[in-house]
């Protein structure tokens, strides 16, 4: 069951996880590492799309994550076997995407930044793995 202790104990999975898949995302790499595990395939092949696109741009992003604001559950629902849980996140990061000469095209590295995000995480309830998945972005 879902109950409270549930509840507190998965929001606090979904701060860890979201501030390692946005961190991940907006590393100067292009690449998603430590992040792949917490992603379904087709959220990490969106993501992955995204950075060989900005890789092929010849431009990698910076970023300081300040820190998430607020993690609140929006919705959970079981579907079949899946626990999806919706959260809204509000967080804090320093942001910006560099040329290759290092030039700011985007963002800035002294400037904090809002923002906000809706994701979708999932679990299957007959797994032994107690991880969850990103499963969709709503912003």
């Amino acid at each position: 069951e879902f109950d409270d202790a549930a509840k507190k104990e998965f929001i606090s999975g979904a701060k860890i996880a979201y501030e390692t898949i946005i961190t991940d995302f907006s590393d100067s790499d292009n690449k998603l590492t430590t992040s792949k595990p917490l992603l379904s395939k087709k959220i990490y092949d969106q993501f992955n799309l995204a950075l060989i696109d900005r890789g092929k741009r010849g431009l990698n992003a910076e970023i300081t994550f300040i820190g998430v604001n607020s993690a609140v559950i929006k919705e959970h629902k079981k579907i079949n076997h899946n626990l999806q849980v919706t959260v809204e996140f509000i967080s804090e990061v320093i942001t910006c995407v560099k040329n290759k000469s290092g030039e700011i095209v985007s963002g800035s590295p002294d400037k904090i930044k809002k923002i906000y995000d809706t994701w979708i995480f999932s679990r299957d309830t007959r797994s032994n793995n107690p991880n969850w998945s990103l499963i969709e972005t709503l912003t």
